[in-house]
């Protein structure tokens, strides 16, 4: 099973917020998940990034892909 590491679309129309999620890549967008790592809301400003990092390279070490929106996302937070 292949498994990434993406962006899932919640909110509504025009008002878009997204979670960070663990998936089969074979799933659709908004369908099914295994994990939720996080979200990001682009509206804010700044826009509300928070991942938790701990899971993100579990999730790595363990051969999951994160598409590029989230390497983005992942490289540009902060560690806290």
């Amino acid at each position: 099973m292949a498994v990434s590491i993406r962006l899932r679309r919640m909110g509504t129309t025009r008002r878009p917020a997204y979670r960070v999620v663990v998936a089969d890549s074979r799933s659709p967008r908004d369908g099914r998940f295994i994990e939720i790592l996080g979200h990001y809301n682009p509206l804010t400003e700044p826009p509300t990034v928070k991942i938790d990092r701990e899971k993100v390279q579990a999730w790595i070490s363990k051969g999951a892909q994160p598409s590029n929106t989230v390497k983005k996302l992942i490289k540009n937070t902060k560690d806290v």
